[in-house]
C-alpha cells in the first residue's frame, strides 16, 4: 500500500532524481505484486493455510491391502459434512486414479505426498525435485515423514506447491507389540491434545493404520469439545486455496 497525501505539493526534482524516484516507486509496487499470496498472509506450513478456527483432518499414504479404504473414509466424512485432506503416495495412487477422482468428488482435498515416500533432504536436489514433480498433482505438498528444509521449501515453490505438515500427530503409525494403536487410543489422543493444536489446526493420521476406524469418535469428540471441522462444500479440484476454504 502506498500511503501519504496525493494532494500534497512537492518540489520538482531534477531530471535524474525524478527518474530514480520513478524507478524506485515502480520497483516497490512490482515487489508487492510479485510477492506470493502465502508469504504476504504469513503462511504457516504447520497449519497449511488454515486460519478458520476449525480443525482439518488429514489422512496420509495409502492402504495397499485395501485401496478403497480412502474412499470409505471420505464417504463417512462427507456424510458428516466434513472436508478432509488426503495426501497420497503417487507410486500407489497412479495405479488407482479413480481414488483421487472420487475423493475430490466427495468434497475432499487431495495433495502430493511425493512419488515413493523417501526422506527428501537425503536425496540429491535432482532426485528430490523429481520426487515432488512425479507426485500427485496438487498445490499442497506434505513431505514424507514431515522431513524438509529450506531446499525442499524452495523446490516445492518452484514446482507450484506450498508445504503442509501438521499441528497434531496422533502417532497412529507407532506400533506397540507389533500392533497399531486402536481407535479408542487415537480418539483419546486427539481429545486430550491442547487447544492450540486443534483450533485452526491440522490432525495427522494414516490410511494404513486404525486411524480411519477412529474417525467417528474423533469427529464426535471434537464437536462435543466445541470445535468445528472444515466444512464440506462440494467437489474440489487439484488447486487447494490459501487460506484454506474451511
Amino acid at each position: 500500500m502506498i500511503t501519504g497525501s496525493l494532494s500534497r505539493p512537492c518540489r520538482r526534482p531534477r531530471p535524474v532524481t525524478a527518474a530514480i524516484a520513478v524507478l524506485a516507486a515502480l520497483s516497490a509496487v512490482l515487489a508487492v505484486c510479485a510477492a506470493p499470496a502465502s508469504a504476504a498472509a504469513g503462511y504457516d506450513a504447520e497449519r497449511c493455510g488454515n486460519t478458520s478456527g476449525r480443525v482439518l483432518l488429514t489422512l496420509d499414504d495409502w492402504s495397499v491391502e485395501d485401496p478403497d479404504r480412502a474412499v470409505r473414509a471420505g464417504s463417512f466424512l462427507r456424510g458428516r459434512g466434513v472436508r478432509a485432506a488426503f495426501f497420497l503416495v503417487n507410486h500407489h495412487a497412479e495405479r488407482h486414479p479413480q481414488i483421487a477422482t472420487t475423493l475430490r468428488r466427495q468434497g475432499h482435498w487431495v495433495g502430493n505426498h511425493s512419488y515413493s515416500h523417501p526422506h527428501l533432504p537425503a536425496l540429491s536436489e535432482k532426485a528430490a525435485r523429481e520426487e515432488i514433480r512425479s507426485g500427485l498433482r496438487s498445490t499442497l505438498l506434505r513431505p514424507p515423514f514431515g522431513d524438509y528444509g529450506p531446499r525442499e521449501t524452495a523446490l516445492a515453490a518452484e514446482l507450484g506447491y506450498r508445504i503442509c505438515t501438521w499441528t497434531l500427530d496422533t502417532l497412529d503409525w507407532e506400533k506397540t507389540g507389533g500392533q497399531f494403536p486402536g481407535p479408542e487410543v487415537l480418539r483419546a489422543r486427539v481429545r486430550q491434545a491442547p487447544a492450540a493444536a486443534k483450533r485452526s489446526g491440522v490432525v495427522l493420521g494414516h490410511l494404513f493404520t486404525r486411524f480411519p476406524d477412529a474417525l467417528p469418535g474423533i469427529v464426535d469428540d471434537l464437536h462435543d469439545q466445541g470445535y468445528g471441522l472444515c466444512r464440506n462444500g462440494g467437489p474440489t479440484t487439484a488447486s487447494i486455496p490459501d487460506p484454506l476454504d474451511c
